[in-house]
């Protein structure tokens, strides 16, 4: 486990990506701008730039639905990478991802 202490915090049931979602964006308005987001083998942390923090248990990166969630949290993470073994405790990844304008249109 991390050791900062979240604010809150979800169990992540198999089939269970909407809820964790909808548990993200009910306590996005709790935090100030998004900072990192902390990935372990069954746990997920999303920290703001005070330290506050929410996390989802039973998720970690070696789940198919941590893309969902890094994406919704606007992670800059490379999608065909994270499911990689690692020897850390966690990995880190900044926020703030943006997308270019027009990105989702064929020309």
């Amino acid at each position: 486990m991390s050791d900062i202490l979240p604010l809150a915090t979800h169990e992540f049931a198999i089939g269970g990506l909407d809820a964790a979602l909808e548990f993200l964006k009910r306590t996005r308005s709790e935090l100030r701008s998004l900072n990192f987001v902390r990935v372990a083998k069954d746990w997920v942390q999303v920290l703001d730039v005070n330290g506050d923090s929410f996390q989802i248990t039973g998720l970690g990166y070696e789940h198919p639905e941590i893309v969902a969630v890094l994406r919704f949290v606007n992670t800059n993470f490379k999608p065909e990478s994270i499911h990689q073994a690692f020897s850390g405790p966690y990995k880190e990844f900044r926020t703030g991802r943006r997308h270019p304008w027009a990105e989702d249109r064929v020309m």
